[in-house]
């Protein structure tokens, strides 16, 4: 009888085991299935899609004379405005930029600005990358990435295209060639 005891003792303690570990898996999976609804049902998301109002915001232009000018959004309405999120360490970025500034001062003209937001913690990296192509065009420091969220850009580059009205155009992912550039400033000019 000392035998059986024995085995049912260990049987009673794999069963408890058993049951320990089923609850545990199960707590587990419950907080899962919380966290998931909660991040894809919660009102956390702030991208923005076609034909959406731009959202508004300030930021601080670096420039070649080191002055605080700032770029507000709402200011370039009734304009175009060619959004672009970018960074001095991302290979596509830097090969958009000439297309960028070569296109600027015939667009500027027809009322179509290009706002180059960086995402660089350094200013002293992006003052550099403006001299090295000689930007003309507004580049507002965005080091906390705080617009970068407003606008839910994930990859580098990204560009939203706004309409004069402040609606949301397009929306690129990725580098541009020269005549992609050119197609969506002609799109969001003004009449």
């Amino acid at each position: 009888m000392g035998l059986d005891k024995v085995r049912d003792k260990k049987k009673t303690k794999m069963r408890n085991r058993y049951i320990y570990r089923a609850s545990i898996l199960l707590i587990l999976g419950a907080a899962l299935a919380y966290a998931l609804i909660t991040n894809l049902s919660g009102e956390k998301d702030t991208s923005h899609d076609i034909g959406d109002e731009a959202p508004n915001f300030e930021l601080t232009q670096i420039n070649q004379f080191n002055d605080e000018e700032k770029i507000n959004l709402s200011e370039l309405k009734g304009k175009g405005v060619m959004l672009n999120f970018w960074g001095t360490w991302c290979p596509p970025c830097r090969d958009e930029m000439p297309y960028m500034e070569s296109l600027y001062p015939e667009y500027k003209e027809k009322g179509v600005e290009i706002v180059a937001v960086n995402l660089d913690q350094s200013k002293l990296k992006v003052e550099q990358f403006i001299k090295e192509f000689d930007l003309t065009f507004p580049v507002p420091h965005d080091s906390r990435e705080e617009v970068m969220e407003l606008y839910g850009i994930g990859p580098l580059p990204s560009t939203v295209f706004i309409d004069p009205d402040g609606v949301i155009n397009d929306i690129v992912i990725g580098g541009l060639t020269l005549d992609r550039i050119e197609t969506h400033l002609k799109e969001i000019q003004p009449e």
